[in-house]
């Protein structure tokens, strides 16, 4: 059985860069707060916070930084940028659009680069109808 599950991180901060000549978006710093992390379910939240998922004891944060901005069209842009989980850090590359004073962004983590790798079948043989995906959607929804 593959079940979906919603969540959110309640608690972050965000950095938007514009230039102040073009007026167009130039960087974007976040830091999440992994212990603001919630599915309302208690039992599964502690699950996702321990060392199995992301320990948010020993890494409380999740850190994007961008290093590159391409406008693709009228609102639409893709960023180039790191994306440290656990202290692993890989370049992540993503489509988002603004509209006015809003940013929206839908994109896919792979987990297990980010040493994630509990319940994974890449890792872990037999686990049937018990495996997790890999991958892991985030969607983005900034006001500024």
């Amino acid at each position: 059985m593959i079940t979906d599950v919603f969540g959110q991180f309640k608690t972050y901060d965000a950095k938007v860069k514009i230039d102040e000549t073009t007026k167009e978006l130039i960087g974007v710093e976040a830091n999440i707060k992994v212990a603001s992390l919630t599915t309302e379910n208690s039992k599964r939240d502690g699950h996702l916070k321990s060392p199995d998922f992301f320990d948010a004891t020993k890494f409380p944060s999740i850190t994007f930084k961008s290093k590159e901005v391409k406008k693709l069209a009228e609102n639409k842009y893709e960023m180039i940028g790191d994306l440290t989980i656990k202290g692993i850090t890989n370049s992540i590359e993503f489509d988002f659009s603004i509209y006015g004073k809003k940013a929206t962004a839908a994109l896919k983590i792979d987990r297990t680069k980010y040493d994630i790798k509990y319940g994974s079948s890449s890792f872990f043989d037999g686990l049937k109808d018990k495996a997790i995906y890999d991958d892991f959607d985030i969607k983005v929804d900034l006001e500024f």
